[in-house]
């Protein structure tokens, strides 16, 4: 319950500040462009506190906190008296219309600047790139245990954030991509990240687990925390004891123990299982069964567990800037972050990017910025900066209704000459309206697919 009440209060708190935002956007360049303003209001419904200035705008704060809006005056919302004419958004140039449109994604677009500014300044503490382990299409490409991944292609990458956020597009892309390693030393490589070896169907949501990169934060010792009853380790192994070899092979991690196990399986007999226990070192004579899986596939197993771990460790990688350095850096991620936005869309479209993982609907993006914002705040600046560029490209899509839409419409007067029929418009409204409950339809099957799964 206090998952959803905090999911629920972050996605209010977003959201209001994102829209509200937008909406004073376009209220800043309407004003500006001798535009009057009936109305600018925070939220929705009723009205909880209102104010009318002397220009003859109302001011109001409203009991539904999900964003808000703008009210000009408009000949074709309502009678207009013929002094105030020249003031109704309807009559102004189309360069004036163009402008007050654009300034709403406008609007996002310098606010996800300023809050990436505002992050790197206060500092997002984060895991280094370092992996405790590698397997598959990782270990193929020579990455190892140790290794620390300084930069993938030409994006550098100081944080372990950084690095998934890297990789995911060629992952999505099946292509293969340069790495620059250190290793534990320090000594620096170039290689190769195999990605076009991934499989056709592989889970999008799990691309680091699909290359076969296993965290360094995330790597559990080869402590036992368990021992299975009736197993094979049953009444030799113990708790506590701490895994160093099998079959002379060394043990450096937990999940070192099931591939050196599987292979002791296949190859048959009893094998050596060194051990540390209370500062000595023991070794017994093992051989692993083979036990049938919940999905049904066979796997040899020795029967133990490891410990419960109950937290993570300590973050130890910090990307922080000085004010005055967070400026370029800002540009520089605005910048990353909407080709990236935009190369999502059209994978989205090519059919590279599964569907279920295109639009997020309210449900998860509640649960990502609750997510973020329990860890500090420089983590909610990040998912923040992130939404209001959704935010901006979103509306920006040529679809009516939204801004893109009537910057379509002001594209066509001006190539034609003169405004599109009423006729039109309307039923670019319907289309706009068709579109964009068809895109709320995704966003909540999305939703609901997330939390099945």
């Amino acid at each position: 319950m206090l998952e959803f009440l905090g999911s629920a209060w972050w996605l209010v708190v977003s959201l209001g500040i994102l829209v509200t935002f937008h909406e004073f956007g376009h209220y800043w360049v309407a004003r500006r462009c001798g535009v009057k303003v009936l109305r600018f209001s925070v939220g929705f419904g009723s009205a909880l506190w209102k104010r009318v200035a002397r220009d003859g705008t109302e001011y109001r704060i409203a009991a539904i906190p999900l964003g808000g809006y703008v009210k000009m005056l408009d000949e074709r919302e309502a009678d207009v008296a013929p002094a105030e004419a020249p003031r109704a958004f309807n009559r102004q140039s189309v360069w004036k219309r163009i402008a007050i449109v654009i300034a709403g994604p406008a609007a996002n677009l310098l606010l996800c600047f300023v809050l990436l500014w505002a992050m790197f300044v206060v500092g997002r503490p984060d895991y280094a790139p370092a992996l405790g382990g590698t397997s598959g299409i990782a270990a193929q490409s020579g990455l190892r245990a140790g290794d620390r991944i300084l930069a993938v292609g030409d994006r550098e990458t100081p944080t372990w954030m950084e690095l998934q956020m890297a990789l995911l597009p060629p992952a999505l892309d099946h292509a293969d991509v340069p790495l620059r390693v250190a290793d534990r030393e320090g000594a620096e490589r170039t290689l190769a990240l195999r990605l076009s070896a991934l499989p056709a169907d592989f889970d999008q949501r799990q691309a680091i687990q699909a290359i076969g990169l296993v965290p360094r934060h995330l790597t559990l010792p080869a402590d036992i925390g368990r021992v299975m009853p009736d197993s094979a380790a049953w009444g030799t192994l113990a708790e506590g004891d701490r895994v160093t070899a099998i079959d002379g092979r060394p043990v450096e991690r937990f999940q070192d123990i099931g591939p050196l196990v599987q292979a002791l399986g296949e190859r048959g007999g009893d094998a050596m299982v060194e051990v540390t226990r209370d500062g000595a070192r023991h070794g017994f004579l093992l051989a692993p069964r083979e036990i049938t899986a919940e999905d049904g596939t066979r796997r040899w197993v020795l029967g133990i567990e490891p410990p419960q771990a109950t937290t993570l460790p300590p973050k130890d990688a910090l990307q922080r800037y000085g004010p005055i350095d967070a400026v370029p850096a800002a540009f520089k991620e605005v910048g990353h972050q909407t080709a990236q936005l935009f190369g999502m869309l059209a994978r989205a479209f090519s059919g590279r990017l599964a569907i279920e993982n295109t639009v997020a609907g309210p449900l998860t993006i509640a649960r990502a910025t609750h997510a973020y914002a329990n860890q500090g705040v420089a983590w909610y600046l990040t998912i923040l900066a992130l939404l209001s560029l959704s935010l901006a490209i979103l509306n920006l899509l040529p679809i009516p209704l939204l801004d893109g839409g009537h910057l379509l419409y002001y594209l066509i007067e001006l190539v034609k000459g003169s405004p599109l029929s009423e006729r039109a418009m309307v039923a670019g409204q319907y289309v706009g309206l068709a579109l964009l409950a068809c895109l709320m339809g995704l966003a909540f099957h999305n939703d609901i697919i997330q939390l099945v799964r």
